[in-house]
């Protein structure tokens, strides 16, 4: 049997303080949490930066290494610093060394890398080994050269190496969600199927319970299956929470698909111990090609935003007529000032209270008393967006409905309203890897941390 405690969803999110002593009181074999994922979108992978703060992950950290030292057992996160690029490897590392220094602990520490070059990946792509998943976007050597990170998502087998180097902390790049989860289980021969799919449900800690936020579970791997428990107060599993989590960022509520196979859900059973626990048996693991899915941001453009309020009764009731007019007229405008191909930048206006969310899809009608209006420049450069905003600002400020009516005047809440926000970044790859040797497009490190 191996016992899995998970202290939360992501590092920087977290977790019941209590519970986690409960966990390591329960005596886990391994503390694994995750760092992060593509949830919020691809800035952070463009970046190579952690979307949460230091300041969280330090304390959060902290606690962790100190639970590690008393229970004495591997603590391991993949994808470190929410995207898992080797940037974000070497800031946990060095804020594990800091903390090791402040708390006097001595560590191994195993640092997994998971970042390609896009030598390498333009390589194979035209050697046939990089396939594209469904809905990819379309690519070629340039689009790939362009990427300021790539990452390909380590499974079971490469964390296994870690675990395998003996070391006290894994500090792992981009992995997929379960893999931190299912390796030390799958190393000790308990039942794959019951890995995975323990691993599914515990990739986003307590969220499979009656309390999300609380954060803390542990999970028991055997022979047939597994055994779910959270641990915070007044906190259960059932197995509607437990098998409902397979829908969750899952297109399949009976597959799920990992290197190296997939797992199958289809014929397993769940069913309540007691009041707080899950008995889960009769998942599948289906033995596949070994690949691992690649992912690439790079450089989309530079944005620049501005914000007004309107009020007006009039003005909020034809709201949208206003902002297609505005829309028209000032492109008009940047095309013939700036000399500027239409292609070339977006004007975009967002209607907050009205449409901002769905757009065109939206349903509700009702009208709202007031409505932000957030104008969203791209272009090619910081520069000419600011440039492009500038010109939208008299048209936020005094456009009226009609030509012949008193001039308006909407607030902006800033000032200057035009707002920059840098560059802007898009997914690019979606793709899968296919390797002979799992480690073969991954890098591990050893090192010693002495403070004691």
């Amino acid at each position: 049997m191996t016992r899995v405690l998970i202290p939360s969803g992501a590092l920087g999110l977290g977790f019941d303080h209590d519970a986690l002593m409960q966990g390591i009181a329960n005596k886990p074999d391994i503390i694994a949490i995750d760092g992060g994922s593509t949830d919020s979108g691809p800035a952070y992978l463009g970046q190579g930066v952690s979307k949460y703060s230091a300041a969280s992950t330090r304390v959060e950290w902290r606690a962790l290494l100190l639970a590690r030292a008393q229970a004495g057992v591997p603590l391991v996160i993949g994808t470190a610093g929410t995207c898992g690029a080797d940037s974000t490897v070497d800031w946990l590392f060095e804020l594990t060394k800091q903390i090791a220094k402040a708390e006097g602990l001595s560590l191994k520490i195993a640092l997994l890398y998971s970042g390609q070059s896009p030598k390498d990946i333009a390589r194979a792509l035209h050697g046939g080994t990089l396939q594209p998943l469904p809905a990819a976007p379309d690519i070629d050597t340039q689009i790939i050269e362009n990427c300021t990170n790539i990452v390909a998502l380590a499974g079971a087998e490469q964390i296994q190496a870690a675990l395998k180097t003996s070391a006290d902390v894994i500090i792992a790049g981009r992995a997929t969600d379960t893999a931190t989860i299912a390796a030390l289980p799958l190393m000790r021969g308990d039942h794959p199927g019951a890995a995975w799919h323990g691993a599914k449900v515990g990739e986003c800690g307590a969220l499979a319970t009656s309390r999300p936020n609380s954060g803390v579970i542990q999970i028991d791997f055997d022979k047939t299956g597994f055994t779910i428990e959270p641990l915070a107060a007044d906190t259960f599993a059932t197995p509607g929470s437990v098998s409902a989590h397979m829908l969750y960022e899952n297109s399949d509520p009976f597959e799920l698909y990992e290197p190296g196979g997939h797992l199958d859900v289809t014929h397993a059973t769940y069913a309540a111990l007691d009041a707080r626990s899950v008995r889960v048996e009769g998942s599948i693991w289906v033995p596949g090609p070994y690949t691992v899915k690649i992912e690439g941001a790079r450089v989309a453009g530079y944005q620049s935003v501005s914000i007004a309020m309107l009020r007006e009764r009039r003005y909020v009731e034809n709201v949208q007529s206003w902002a297609d007019d505005i829309t028209a007229k000032c492109r008009a405008k940047v095309i013939d000032r700036m000399e500027l191909d239409p292609a070339d930048f977006q004007i975009d206006l967002r209607l907050i209270g009205v449409n901002a969310v769905l757009g065109a899809l939206e349903t509700q009608t009702s009208s709202p008393h007031e409505v932000g209006v957030m104008g969203v420049v791209t272009a090619p450069s910081a520069d000419l967006a600011l440039e492009i905003n500038k010109m939208l600002n008299p048209y936020l400020l005094h456009h009226p409905l009609e030509e012949d009516e008193p001039m308006p005047t909407f607030a902006f809440p800033f000032s200057p309203p035009e707002m920059a926000r840098g560059a802007i970044y898009e997914f690019c790859l979606h793709h899968i890897l296919t390797l002979d040797d799992p480690m073969a497009a991954f890098k591990l490190e050893t090192h010693e941390v002495a403070h004691a």
